[in-house]
């Protein structure tokens, strides 16, 4: 089965809303994959869904050419959020941006691509480096939210062992962390019919006792015609520092 279409067939109710949330996508988007044992969490599937969703206002082709010429694919340059993350990242990683992938794939403009960004580091980033274009999504859902949106299956299942003759993601690693946290990384390589076509990438989903989840699409980039530029040979993180970077206190909301 397509996921992506399975997909769209889930949240078409949301597109006469006036504008598309990656939030929207959550609940179709964990279902899918949590069936076929993909499941990254809502928050690292929202960005894949974001490529085909319909956004209001231009699937009729209204105002599409200056959707797509006026709205910036950058939301803060290289500044807010996007220096804050650059922080975190080793040297070299490239040059961070926050951007909307609704915008740059569908010619949205900023105010049909509005977030809900729930962690203070939540977004969606473009990692510049060696004439290619990457992505790091992060997306945080405290349990209330994961509760909802993963439709009462348990997040911290454990993806990485084959049930009921359906394969486990590829080189999937689980570890069961101090303070009942859950830390699941593997790699996709993103073989899915659909426009546009993603490259390969880790996915890392972090499980908090409180039943909160972090995760993290570390991808080496798309190919379409509306491109950023030409996919990264490697993801923008290795294996061992997206690891760190799903570790880091600074991705979780602070509490109290």
């Amino acid at each position: 089965m397509n996921d992506v279409r399975e997909l769209l067939g889930r949240v078409a109710e949301e597109a006469g809303r006036p504008v598309i949330s990656t939030q929207a996508v959550y609940a179709g988007a964990a279902r899918v994959r949590l069936r076929r044992r993909l499941t990254v969490s809502a928050a690292a599937l929202a960005v894949v869904a974001a490529g085909a969703v319909a956004v209001p206002g231009l699937a009729s082709g209204e105002n599409k050419q200056n959707a797509s010429v006026a709205a910036p694919a950058e939301l803060t340059g290289s500044g807010g959020r996007a220096q804050r993350l650059a922080e975190l990242l080793p040297e070299g990683v490239g040059k961070v941006e926050q951007v909307s992938l609704a915008v740059i794939i569908k010619g949205a403009t900023p105010e049909q691509a509005r977030d809900h960004l729930d962690g203070p580091l939540d977004g969606q980033y473009s990692v510049r480096r060696d004439g290619g274009v990457g992505y790091l999504v992060i997306g945080f859902l405290d349990g209330r939210q994961a509760g909802r949106k993963f439709g009462g299956q348990d997040p911290a299942a454990d993806v990485c062992r084959p049930v009921n003759g359906e394969p486990s993601p590829d080189d999937c690693v689980r570890e069961e962390l101090p303070g009942g946290r859950v830390l699941t990384t593997w790699k996709d390589p993103m073989n899915y019919s659909g426009t546009p076509k993603w490259g390969t990438e880790f996915v890392g989903r972090l499980t908090l006792k409180d039943g909160g989840v972090l995760a993290v699409r570390d991808s080496t980039g798309f190919t379409s015609d509306r491109a950023q530029g030409p996919l990264l040979k490697n993801p923008p993180l290795t294996r061992a520092q997206l690891r760190s970077l799903l570790l880091s206190q600074e991705l979780l909301p602070k509490k109290g």
